[in-house]
């Protein structure tokens, strides 16, 4: 009886050091989403840019478009002060090119946007699965298949395009390879008086991790080391292309005041960071997020705008959003957009 005593005392004791466990990240948890939704409360003082950027579909250079689609989507672009547009015209296939087939109309595109939004940068949008440890489609890591994206550049170049816009999938921040392909298409878009952009994911909230998920992580699979660039890596990639554009969208944080805090946090800390280096695009999104009660258009602008509050001074270079997707956003969000993100003193006429 003693003993049953004694097992029954030590599991009383370690069944109410769990409940004041679990209470105190009850009230941790309270404490920080109270902190959050005090902080999100303040209207954001700083208006937005004029430096802008959209993700458009890959219909605009593989499908045949009317002399009115043309001049309704350039009035768009004007409209909203978009300054670049990623076309898709991709992706590439695993040897590094692109048929011919799948950008038939882009000579089209390229016409009509000299003609309809004289001055915005058509830019071709170009990207695969980058192949890691086995798995994934482009391998980046032979010579042979870099050589193969560089001539498949240059044709895009040749067909009219003001820039490359890359979007390969996973970069990890030791990818010498990838360095080497944006060294080498710096080499060719500035010999050409063009553009070199490239889309990445949110950088790391602590670089000091890196090596923890390096040694214990696997980079595929189910659950597997997450592929953020570190300062140094954003800042190496932002010394060689002339705009990076953060894909800081799908946040899967479950309040609008935790996803406007993420949104915000990024943007103080890209610019702050690269800046001065390069141009920067936020990414925000118009389609359906997996929690789209906390992410939306809305939150995201006004998250960037708290961003750009919390910053000592304005960077050098042009800055401002990209919005994910041309394909997602409708007439609301667009007007949405206008009121909230584009300077008061901006004029946006239809075109």
């Amino acid at each position: 009886m003693e003993r049953k005593g004694r097992v029954s005392g030590g599991l009383g004791r370690l069944l109410r050091g769990a409940g004041w466990t679990a209470a105190y990240l009850l009230g941790l948890a309270a404490l920080v989403l109270a902190g959050a939704w005090v902080w999100w409360q303040p209207e954001p003082e700083a208006r937005g840019t004029e430096t802008n950027a959209l993700w458009a579909r890959h219909q605009w250079v593989g499908e045949a478009h009317s002399d009115a689609e043309y001049r309704e989507f350039g009035g768009l672009l004007k409209q909203n002060r978009i300054t670049d547009v990623f076309f898709h015209a991709g992706p590439f296939e695993a040897d590094g090119t692109v048929p011919a087939s799948k950008h038939r109309y882009a000579r089209q595109l390229i016409a009509a946007m000299r003609e309809y939004a004289p001055g915005v940068r058509a830019q071709a949008y170009l990207g695969q699965i980058r192949m890691v440890e086995g798995k994934g489609v482009i391998d980046l890591d032979d010579p042979a298949v870099r050589e193969r994206v560089l001539k498949t550049d240059a044709a895009f170049l040749d067909l009219g395009f003001d820039g490359i816009h890359y979007d390969f999938e996973p970069i990890y921040p030791d990818d010498r390879a990838f360095m080497t392909l944006m060294d080498r298409t710096r080499e060719l878009t500035r010999a050409r008086g063009r553009l070199l952009s490239v889309a990445l994911e949110q950088p790391t909230l602590f670089d000091a991790l890196q090596p923890v998920y390096r040694a214990l992580v696997p980079r595929t699979g189910p659950v597997h080391y997450p592929p953020r660039p570190t300062r140094e890596f954003l800042r190496a990639i932002a010394d060689r292309a002339d705009q990076v554009a953060i894909m800081t969208y799908d946040v899967a944080l479950p309040t609008r005041s935790l996803a406007g805090w993420h949104y915000a946090r990024h943007t103080r800390a890209t610019l702050e960071l690269i800046g001065d280096r390069t141009t920067v695009f936020i990414g925000i999104p118009t389609y359906r997020p997996l929690m789209d009660w906390a992410e939306d258009l809305p939150v995201a602008l006004r998250g960037v705008r708290r961003g750009v509050d919390q910053l000592d001074r304005p960077p050098r270079r042009p800055y401002g959003v990209g919005m994910y997707a041309g394909w997602t956003t409708d007439q609301g969000e667009w007007a949405r957009y206008r009121s909230t993100w584009l300077p008061r003193t901006t004029e946006s006429p239809a075109g």
